[in-house]
Protein backbone atom coordinates (compact mmCIF):
# COMPACT_ATOMS: atom_id res chain seq x y z
CA UNK A 1 0.00 0.00 0.00
CA UNK A 2 2.73 2.29 0.90
CA UNK A 3 4.86 1.95 -2.62
CA UNK A 4 0.99 2.19 -4.07
CA UNK A 5 0.71 5.87 -2.26
CA UNK A 6 4.43 7.03 -3.51
CA UNK A 7 3.42 5.76 -6.93
CA UNK A 8 0.80 8.37 -6.96
CA UNK A 9 2.10 10.83 -4.99
CA UNK A 10 5.04 10.84 -7.57
CA UNK A 11 3.00 10.50 -10.64
CA UNK A 12 0.63 13.50 -8.99
CA UNK A 13 3.83 15.84 -8.07
CA UNK A 14 4.99 15.50 -12.21
CA UNK A 15 1.81 16.40 -12.90
CA UNK A 16 1.01 13.26 -14.81
CA UNK A 17 -2.08 12.42 -12.78
CA UNK A 18 -4.85 14.65 -13.35
CA UNK A 19 -8.12 14.54 -10.76
CA UNK A 20 -10.99 15.53 -12.72
CA UNK A 21 -13.10 19.12 -12.53
CA UNK A 22 -15.07 19.01 -9.33
CA UNK A 23 -13.07 16.37 -7.31
CA UNK A 24 -10.68 17.59 -5.07
CA UNK A 25 -7.86 15.77 -3.05
CA UNK A 26 -8.89 15.43 0.90
CA UNK A 27 -8.19 18.70 2.32
CA UNK A 28 -7.97 20.89 -0.86
CA UNK A 29 -9.97 23.31 -2.01
CA UNK A 30 -10.91 23.91 -5.72
CA UNK A 31 -9.22 26.70 -7.36
CA UNK A 32 -11.14 29.18 -8.98
CA UNK A 33 -9.23 31.85 -11.52
CA UNK A 34 -11.24 35.34 -11.44
CA UNK A 35 -10.44 38.09 -14.03
CA UNK A 36 -11.79 41.63 -13.17
CA UNK A 37 -11.34 45.26 -12.97
CA UNK A 38 -9.08 46.18 -9.91
CA UNK A 39 -11.77 49.00 -8.68
CA UNK A 40 -14.87 46.64 -8.59
CA UNK A 41 -16.55 46.25 -5.33
CA UNK A 42 -18.94 43.85 -6.15
CA UNK A 43 -16.26 41.46 -7.68
CA UNK A 44 -14.47 41.71 -4.27
CA UNK A 45 -17.99 40.54 -2.69
CA UNK A 46 -18.59 37.69 -5.15
CA UNK A 47 -14.70 36.21 -4.31
CA UNK A 48 -15.46 36.74 -0.55
CA UNK A 49 -19.06 34.13 -1.50
CA UNK A 50 -16.97 32.06 -3.33
CA UNK A 51 -14.43 31.87 -0.68
CA UNK A 52 -17.38 31.24 2.44
CA UNK A 53 -18.47 28.45 0.52
CA UNK A 54 -15.24 26.38 -0.34
CA UNK A 55 -13.06 28.06 -2.94
CA UNK A 56 -10.17 28.78 -3.55
CA UNK A 57 -10.03 31.91 -5.26
CA UNK A 58 -6.76 33.32 -7.45
CA UNK A 59 -7.60 36.97 -8.38
CA UNK A 60 -6.22 38.87 -11.63
CA UNK A 61 -7.14 42.21 -11.32
CA UNK A 62 -6.17 43.24 -15.58
CA UNK A 63 -9.95 43.23 -16.31
CA UNK A 64 -12.47 40.64 -18.61
CA UNK A 65 -12.91 40.93 -21.72
CA UNK A 66 -10.01 39.55 -23.27
CA UNK A 67 -10.48 36.24 -21.11
CA UNK A 68 -14.01 36.36 -21.76
CA UNK A 69 -13.90 35.86 -25.94
CA UNK A 70 -10.43 33.63 -25.16
CA UNK A 71 -12.94 31.22 -23.12
CA UNK A 72 -15.58 32.05 -25.49
CA UNK A 73 -18.51 33.62 -23.55
CA UNK A 74 -20.66 35.29 -25.98
CA UNK A 75 -20.59 39.05 -25.62
CA UNK A 76 -24.71 39.38 -24.80
CA UNK A 77 -23.58 37.13 -21.62
CA UNK A 78 -21.26 39.81 -20.28
CA UNK A 79 -20.59 41.01 -16.48
CA UNK A 80 -18.33 42.76 -14.32
CA UNK A 81 -15.95 39.42 -13.82
CA UNK A 82 -15.19 36.31 -16.04
CA UNK A 83 -13.48 33.47 -14.03
CA UNK A 84 -12.08 29.84 -14.88
CA UNK A 85 -12.78 26.66 -12.35
CA UNK A 86 -12.02 22.66 -13.45
CA UNK A 87 -12.87 23.18 -17.50
CA UNK A 88 -15.52 26.05 -16.95
CA UNK A 89 -15.98 29.08 -17.61
CA UNK A 90 -18.04 31.08 -15.05
CA UNK A 91 -19.26 34.62 -16.11
CA UNK A 92 -20.89 37.24 -13.58
CA UNK A 93 -22.21 36.51 -10.36
CA UNK A 94 -22.93 32.94 -10.53
CA UNK A 95 -23.38 31.70 -7.14
CA UNK A 96 -20.99 29.18 -5.63
CA UNK A 97 -24.12 26.26 -5.11
CA UNK A 98 -24.38 26.08 -8.63
CA UNK A 99 -20.54 25.91 -9.43
CA UNK A 100 -20.56 22.95 -7.54
CA UNK A 101 -23.88 21.72 -9.25
CA UNK A 102 -21.86 22.17 -12.40
CA UNK A 103 -18.56 20.68 -11.16
CA UNK A 104 -20.64 17.43 -9.76
CA UNK A 105 -22.46 16.83 -13.44
CA UNK A 106 -19.93 17.77 -15.62
CA UNK A 107 -21.85 18.85 -18.38
CA UNK A 108 -20.18 19.19 -22.19
CA UNK A 109 -20.72 23.27 -22.37
CA UNK A 110 -18.47 26.02 -21.90
CA UNK A 111 -19.71 27.38 -18.36
CA UNK A 112 -22.52 29.29 -16.69
CA UNK A 113 -23.27 32.96 -16.68
CA UNK A 114 -25.40 35.56 -14.79
CA UNK A 115 -25.28 38.35 -17.20
CA UNK A 116 -25.55 41.97 -15.83
CA UNK A 117 -25.42 42.48 -12.54
CA UNK A 118 -28.70 41.30 -10.65
CA UNK A 119 -29.86 42.39 -7.65
CA UNK A 120 -30.11 39.98 -5.23
CA UNK A 121 -27.00 38.18 -6.82
CA UNK A 122 -23.66 36.69 -4.27
CA UNK A 123 -22.12 39.99 -4.77
CA UNK A 124 -24.64 42.16 -5.41
CA UNK A 125 -26.95 41.29 -2.42
CA UNK A 126 -27.05 42.39 1.41
CA UNK A 127 -28.06 45.47 3.17
CA UNK A 128 -25.73 48.02 0.61
CA UNK A 129 -28.80 47.08 -1.55
CA UNK A 130 -31.65 47.44 1.11
CA UNK A 131 -31.57 43.29 0.92
CA UNK A 132 -33.59 43.41 -2.37
CA UNK A 133 -33.60 40.08 -4.27
CA UNK A 134 -34.49 40.82 -8.25
CA UNK A 135 -35.47 37.27 -10.28
CA UNK A 136 -32.47 36.36 -12.02
CA UNK A 137 -31.67 32.65 -14.01
CA UNK A 138 -27.91 31.44 -14.49
CA UNK A 139 -27.65 30.03 -17.75
CA UNK A 140 -25.94 27.00 -19.26
CA UNK A 141 -23.65 28.12 -21.97
CA UNK A 142 -23.74 25.27 -24.39
CA UNK A 143 -20.50 24.66 -27.08
CA UNK A 144 -22.53 26.18 -29.46
CA UNK A 145 -23.11 29.48 -27.40
CA UNK A 146 -26.49 29.17 -27.10
CA UNK A 147 -27.74 28.86 -23.64
CA UNK A 148 -30.59 27.10 -20.90
CA UNK A 149 -32.01 28.08 -17.67
CA UNK A 150 -29.50 26.34 -15.13
CA UNK A 151 -31.64 27.55 -11.56
CA UNK A 152 -33.67 30.53 -11.37
CA UNK A 153 -34.01 32.68 -8.39
CA UNK A 154 -36.51 34.81 -6.85
CA UNK A 155 -38.97 33.84 -9.69
CA UNK A 156 -42.72 34.20 -8.73
CA UNK A 157 -44.48 30.77 -8.75
CA UNK A 158 -47.26 30.72 -11.14
CA UNK A 159 -50.77 30.36 -9.18
CA UNK A 160 -52.78 27.47 -10.15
Amino acid sequence: MKRRHALVSLLSAGGLLAIPAGLQAQGQKVLVEVWKSPTCGCCNDWITHLEANGFRVKVNDVGNTAVRARLKIPAGLGSCHTAWVGRYAIEGHVPAADIHRLLKERPAAIGLAVPGMPIGSPGMDGPAYDNRQDPYDVLLIAPDGSTQVFNSYFKQRERS
